[in-house]
Order: structure tokens, then C-alpha cells, then sequence
């Protein structure tokens, strides 16, 4: 009987990936040049580079590829991650942007804003603090006057400013004047928790932890103080070499301090472990003096911003590798508020006010003063946000933060200081999303004040 013939295998088709033609490319894929990610340099140190083109900022308003309503459903399933869903949401505020315009501008000073604090309990509250020691308080939400407390005019910077966490009717102030002291919106001073009783020395920054019920500032000469709420003193290093421009608390372990200096450095610290200078955890080294150094909300991540063209994310879990490094122009000028990269405090987004420098590598002619937004993980330009009614350079502060310890809301305000006015922007009411997912102040404020109003102080 003659043998059977095996059957032929069969082949596994080969499939041919050919590359999409930009007319079959979906709007995702689609990019203009200037906002295409760029590696540049040796290592695993990533640089990402801005760009500014005005032209191409409308093909970053591209609607997400599925609705939050769809992504909350299927959360709720147990199909969707977490993760997946705060990307969603994170979308729809990128989305939103579009929308932002001037709420409401003011000029209460006769010098440039220097510091500002949103309230932690009213999100349509803030302070706000100028180059002449003056003091706003701002309830944007009424049409009732604000609280003016006057400064001492020259030398009276208001350098940092925090609203107590025990009793939000009062706040901390570190100066030029020489002192770190807490204050009322009375006009007194309650305590003096520093001073230097000299005019050659003043202090440059503060920070508060209401777990660890402590206090820290840093002055003009490189010493960091720590003091409890009652006023006494705990250390007072020499931490730097030269001005500390910004200290930090993380706000999940408010045991880790972050001193950032015009030394060129920024400086990781375990409060339980200071015994000198020399005891920090860790030194991280810029090219250029530095002007800030923020924890992420979750604090798992320091973003830093120096004083020429860098902003530097790290990450809490391997503090001593090569950084993120995202090029953007926001060189120091002696007489404008240094421009500090912060974090959104619900996304992982990073918003700085761009200051156009044409030494800057991908600078184009007639480039704008506009605010970009960042992904904190990817570094990618996500937006750029402008208004032709105030194209003057802008220091960016977000807020509200939060409200009783909970994220208030999807969609948040930028308070914006440009030299001596106030510019609040919030969405436009058409495009303003449901109040449920907004705080009732919040909401309210924009239903009862004109849209567009200016509002004189």
C-alpha cells in the first residue's frame, strides 16, 4: 500500500505593514514640526523641545478619542483602570482649554505682584502679594470690596505667602522688610517667627506643613530656618551657598524638604536627619541658578525651573538619574516676577508662562507670550494658551488646590500675574461643563458677575 502523503503545513501569511500616507494618518498621528517630540543628547537624559509655533496650536485642540461619560461607565464595570480614566478626564481639560477666556482683570497695586495663595477651603478666594509689601484679599465670587492691607512701599516685598491651614483667617508672609511672620487680614501681626533686624538680609521663601506643624524659610544667604507653630526655633543651617529662592514640603511625606538656590542647585533633605549642610539625601545640579522647586500634588515627582531655559522633572523613586528636561524659554529678568513651572493640582500637567528669547533654539519670529501646558510624564507640548487682550509675560499660578483635603472639580481657574494687573481666566459660560462637577462656589461666581467684567479696585 503506498504511503500517505503528510500534508503540507501551511505557511503563516506574512503581513506587510506599510507606512500610512499622511492623508490615511489619523488626527493623532498628525503633528506639526515645532511640536513633534525631539531627543537630543547621549544617555537616558530626555530633552523635549517646546516649540512655539502660534499656527500649529490649533492642532492640539483635537477632541479625545472616547467620552468620559463612556470611561466613567466602563470604571464603574471594573473594565476600565484607573489610570485610563484619569486620561480621559486629564483630555477633557486639555480640551477645555479652548475655551479659556479674561473672567475679570484688576490693578490693586502700584507695584508688580510678587507672591499668591489660593484659599485651601473657598476656591474663589485668594491672596496676593506686591514688590511694596502690600496685601489683597480677593473673594472674586462677590462684587464686595477686598481686604487692602498696605505695605511699607519700598523694600517691602512680599516674597512668600501661605494662608494658615489652623485658622484660614490668617497667613504667613516672608519679606524683603527682614522678617517671616504671621498676620490677619486686620492688618496684625500675630507672631514673629524670624527676623533678621538688618536690611542686608531679608528672607526669600516659606512653606508650611500643618501635619508636621512646622514652618520653613530660606533667605537672601543661603540659611534655611525650621520653627514649629509656636514660634521656636529648631535648626538654622547654612544649607546653601547663596540665596535659597525656594523651599518645599512634600505633601505626602512632609518630612522630605526641597531647598532650591541660585548656587545652582537643589537640594533633597530628611527633616528627621539634618545634623549640617552636608547632611542632605541628595544634590541635584543645574547649569543655570534655580528658581522654584515644586513637589507634584502626589509628591512623587520635583519639578524644577531655573532662571534661563530648563524646566526639570525628577522622580521621587530614583532622585539621582538624569532628569526629564524640557527646553522653554523663561530667562530671569531683574524686574519681572521670576516665571516658576507648577503642577496642575488634579493632572499630571505642567503649566509655565513663556517668555519668548531669541537666543532660545526654536524660537520663530514674532513668537507669542503664551502659557504652555506640559505632560509631566512624556514632557510633550499639550497646549499653549493665549489671549490677545493680555499679551504681556505671565507668571502662572494654578488653583483652587483643593477643599477639605478633596480635588475640587474638573475644570480649574488660572490666575495669571502680569507685572502690576491680575488677570483671572476661566471658561467661557457656553462651554462651561455641568455645576455638579464644580464647586457651588465656583459656580456661583460666574452666575452672578458679568462675563467680562473689570473690575477697578
Amino acid at each position: 500500500m503506498a504511503p500517505r502523503k503528510r500534508p503540507e503545513t501551511q505557511k503563516t501569511p506574512e503581513v506587510v505593514v506599510r507606512p500610512k500616507s499622511k492623508r490615511n494618518r489619523s488626527p493623532w498621528e498628525l503633528e506639526p514640526e515645532a511640536k513633534k517630540l525631539c531627543l537630543k543628547g547621549p544617555g537616558p537624559s530626555r530633552r523635549f523641545d517646546s516649540g512655539c509655533l502660534w499656527a500649529g496650536l490649533a492642532s492640539l485642540r483635537v477632541p479625545p478619542p472616547c467620552s468620559i461619560v463612556r470611561a466613567l461607565h466602563q470604571h464603574k464595570l471594573g473594565a476600565a483602570a484607573w489610570p485610563s480614566l484619569q486620561q480621559g478626564l486629564q483630555q477633557s481639560f486639555l480640551n477645555s482649554l479652548a475655551s479659556y477666556r479674561i473672567f475679570q482683570k484688576a490693578a490693586p497695586f502700584d507695584r508688580r505682584a510678587t507672591s499668591l495663595a489660593w484659599h485651601p477651603t473657598h476656591p474663589s478666594t485668594l491672596a496676593v502679594g506686591s514688590k511694596g509689601g502690600d496685601i489683597l484679599l480677593w473673594n472674586f465670587g462677590i462684587k464686595d470690596k477686598p481686604t487692602f492691607i498696605k505695605g511699607i512701599g519700598a523694600g517691602g516685598s512680599i516674597t512668600g505667602l501661605k494662608f494658615n491651614p489652623l485658622n484660614t483667617n490668617q497667613f504667613f508672609t516672608s519679606s524683603m522688610e527682614g522678617t517671616t511672620r504671621l498676620q490677619d487680614f486686620k492688618g496684625n501681626t500675630l507672631r514673629v517667627f524670624a527676623s533678621s533686624g538688618t536690611c542686608n538680609f531679608w528672607f526669600c521663601s516659606l512653606d508650611v506643613s500643618v501635619r508636621s506643624r512646622v514652618v520653613v524659610t530660606g533667605d537672601n544667604v543661603g540659611n534655611v530656618i525650621l520653627l514649629n507653630m509656636d514660634g521656636r526655633e529648631l535648626w538654622n543651617l547654612r544649607m546653601h551657598k547663596k540665596k535659597v529662592t525656594h523651599v518645599a514640603l512634600n505633601p505626602c511625606c512632609d518630612w522630605l524638604l526641597a531647598t532650591a538656590s541660585v548656587d545652582q542647585t537643589v537640594k533633597i533633605w530628611d527633616l528627621r536627619q539634618v545634623r549640617g549642610k552636608s547632611s542632605f539625601l541628595y544634590s541635584l545640579l543645574h547649569r543655570h541658578p534655580v528658581n522654584a522647586a515644586h513637589f507634584s500634588p502626589d509628591g512623587a515627582q520635583l519639578l524644577t525651573t531655573d532662571q534661563k531655559s530648563e524646566i526639570r522633572v525628577y522622580s521621587a523613586s530614583q532622585w539621582d538619574c538624569p532628569p526629564s528636561v524640557i527646553p522653554h524659554p523663561h530667562r530671569h529678568f531683574q524686574h519681572l516676577t521670576p516665571i516658576k513651572a507648577t503642577w496642575h493640582p488634579r493632572y499630571n500637567l505642567i503649566v509655565v508662562g513663556r517668555y519668548p528669547d531669541p537666543n532660545f533654539k526654536s524660537c520663530t519670529s514674532h513668537e507669542l507670550r503664551t502659557i504652555d501646558v506640559f505632560d509631566g510624564i512624556s514632557g510633550k507640548m499639550m497646549y499653549q494658551l493665549y489671549d490677545p487682550e493680555s499679551s504681556g509675560i505671565m507668571s502662572v499660578r494654578l488653583g483652587p488646590s483643593n477643599n477639605n483635603g478633596r480635588k475640587q472639580g474638573f475644570t480649574l481657574p488660572y490666575w495669571i500675574k502680569n507685572d502690576q494687573k491680575l488677570i483671572l481666566m476661566c471658561p467661557s459660560p457656553s462651554t462651561l461643563i455641568p455645576s455638579s462637577c464644580l464647586s457651588p462656589c465656583l459656580c456661583s461666581s460666574m452666575s452672578s458677575i458679568p462675563w467680562g467684567t473689570h473690575w477697578p479696585l
